[in-house]
C-alpha cells in the first residue's frame, strides 16, 4: 500500500511538472497567466488541451507549427484561399477573441455570408470549451506584442481581452 501511495505521488508530481512546462510556450516567454480568452484567464491545462485538439483537428491544414499552407496569401485555382498561419506571421492576431471563436465554430461562411472557404465549421465537431482551448493555445504561442495588439482589438470589440 505504501509503494502505491509513493508511486501515485510521483505520477502526480510528474504530471504537474509536465503541465507547468507546457504552460510556458515558445521558449518560456509566455505563461498561462499571460493569456486570456474572452476576458477570462487561461489555465495551463486549457493550453495543453488546446494543443492536443489543435494537433487532432487543425494542424493538417494550418500546420503542426501553426505555419499555415504555402503561399497562403495567394488564391488557389478554385478561387479559395489556403489556410493561413496562426503564428505571429499570419493575421489571426488581427481578430478579436469573439471573431476567432465565431469563425472556428461557424466557419468563415457562417461569419461572412457567401464567402467560400475550405475552413470547416467546427460547431458540430468541437464543444465551445474545446474551441476556446484551441484558441487559448494559439494565443499562447504569440509574442507579447501580438498578444497585446490582439487584446486591444478584443477589448474594443467589447469582449474583454
Amino acid at each position: 500500500m505504501r509503494r502505491k501511495v509513493i508511486l501515485l505521488s510521483v505520477v502526480a508530481v510528474a504530471s504537474l511538472a509536465a503541465i507547468a512546462s507546457f504552460a510556458q510556450v515558445q521558449g518560456g516567454n509566455v505563461r498561462a497567466a499571460d493569456v486570456t480568452f474572452l476576458g477570462q484567464p487561461v489555465t495551463a491545462e486549457q493550453i495543453v488541451r488546446g494543443k492536443e485538439i489543435y494537433a487532432e483537428n487543425c494542424a493538417s491544414c494550418h500546420g503542426a507549427k501553426l505555419e499555415g499552407q504555402p503561399d497562403w496569401k495567394r488564391r488557389l485555382e478554385n478561387g479559395r484561399m489556403p489556410a493561413p498561419p496562426h503564428d505571429e506571421s499570419g493575421h489571426t492576431w488581427h481578430h478579436s477573441d469573439q471573431d476567432l471563436f465565431a469563425i472556428t465554430k461557424l466557419g468563415v461562411g457562417g461569419v461572412v455570408p457567401g464567402y467560400e472557404s475550405d475552413m470547416l465549421a467546427f460547431g458540430d465537431i468541437l464543444s465551445d470549451e474545446e474551441i476556446a482551448a484551441v484558441l487559448a493555445f494559439i494565443k499562447s504561442t504569440w509574442p507579447e506584442r501580438q498578444r497585446d495588439v490582439q487584446a486591444r482589438i478584443t477589448a474594443s470589440d467589447g469582449n474583454g481581452s
